[in-house]
């Protein structure tokens, strides 16, 4: 029987698909969380209403039921998905309507007196939102949004259910084929922590605005 030692490699690669998962599950979830929080933002009850049920359907509701969903029953009413499309649409859904209370909670956060300066400058509804409003919500968001994330990556981990070869998977097919479960599963418990490490500091970095360009010496005087 081979050593679980010589699979290492193959869990590796899965760890490919988990970053990808991860990412894309993130960027989905993101459109999401801005769409339903600021629809639960709204004064008319027949767009807040539907947002507050998507929200609470999908926190309150189990993600590997989610997914089983997603998979198995969703082509009984015609929408087949591939196991990675299920995936990715449950992953964004469900970290979606986590987001979404951050995004909601962000806006009820800021100071009452920064929607009337708006006001009385006469900015539109717009311009609000993009020029003062959500620059600084967005500072509020960060923080949440890491942690978020990086439940999102965790989430990767159920995948493996409906056939998805991620690092999950790959570990559980190592174990099978050696009896070996410490080394598998051990490998797979430093690659999820370090890739978490790896998606706090990215956030941190975002929230410090290390994406900005600098300025050069030249600009600055």
């Amino acid at each position: 029987m081979p050593s679980s030692v010589a699979y290492l490699p193959l869990i590796l690669s899965g760890a490919v698909l988990t970053v990808e998962l991860t990412l894309l599950g993130s960027m989905l979830a993101a459109v999401v969380a801005f769409a339903v929080g600021f629809a639960r933002l709204a004064n008319t009850a027949w767009v807040r209403v539907p947002a507050r049920i998507f929200m609470e359907l999908f926190r309150g509701t189990s993600m590997l039921v989610q997914l089983f969903w997603a998979y198995f029953v969703l082509p009984f009413l015609g929408i087949s998905l591939t196991p990675f499309q299920a995936a990715i649409l449950v992953l964004g859904l469900n970290g979606g309507a986590y987001m979404s209370e951050v995004v909601r909670g962000a806006m009820l956060a800021l100071p009452r007196e920064q929607f009337e300066a708006c006001i009385a400058l006469n900015l539109k509804k717009r311009q609000r939102l993009r020029y003062v409003l959500l620059p600084q919500a967005l500072k509020l968001m960060m923080p949440p949004f890491s942690n978020n994330i990086v439940e999102i990556l965790k989430g990767t981990s159920l995948v493996s259910l409906i056939s998805l070869s991620d690092m999950t998977f790959r570990a559980q097919t190592v174990r099978t084929q050696t009896g070996d479960a410490a080394v598998p599963f051990l490998t797979i418990m430093v690659i999820y922590f370090g890739l978490a490490m790896f998606f706090w500091a990215l956030m941190r970095w975002f929230e410090r605005g290390g994406w900005r360009p600098s300025r050069g010496k030249e600009e600055v005087q």
